[in-house]
This record gives structure tokens, C-alpha cells and sequence, in this order.
């Protein structure tokens, strides 16, 4: 029983992924707080027309997506 309580517990606090906003889908980054689908399909648009990401704050440079938005995810996106 503690073991079953420590496996719960232990998926309850894990960290969520961390994702790279150069090669991650569209499903993958509307899953970041304050992107949804269509924000998500602006970034691989832009990814697309302009290239990878030099940053995350680069996505400030995609119509819709703000610094706030950036902030919320900073822990969660690279652009490696």
C-alpha cells in the first residue's frame, strides 16, 4: 500500500515535459499555458517561413503570442 502511495504521489508532482519549441508539433505545443491551436499553428507557420528559433522570446514574434504567454512557459520551452 505505501509503495502504490509513493508511485501516486510521485506522478502527482512530476515536472510536465520540457519542450522544443524548433521540432515540436502542433498537438505538442498547444499544450503550453496560453497557446491553444490556432496559436500553436502560427508558430509552426512562422517556424516554417522564418526558420528555428534563435529563443523562446523569439515567439513574441509570432502574431497572438505575447510576453506574458512567453513568461508563463519560460521553464517549459527551448530552442535548442
Amino acid at each position: 500500500m505505501v509503495l502504490l502511495f509513493s508511485l501516486f504521489a510521485g506522478f502527482a508532482h512530476a515536472e510536465p515535459a520540457v519542450i522544443n519549441i524548433n521540432t515540436a508539433d502542433i498537438e505538442t505545443l498547444a499544450s503550453l499555458n496560453g497557446i491553444g491551436q490556432s496559436k500553436a499553428e502560427a508558430i509552426v507557420a512562422y517556424r516554417d517561413a522564418n526558420g528555428p528559433f534563435e529563443s523562446s522570446n523569439d515567439l513574441t514574434n509570432v502574431k497572438g503570442i505575447g510576453e506574458r504567454t512567453v513568461a508563463k512557459n519560460a521553464e517549459r520551452m527551448v530552442a535548442k
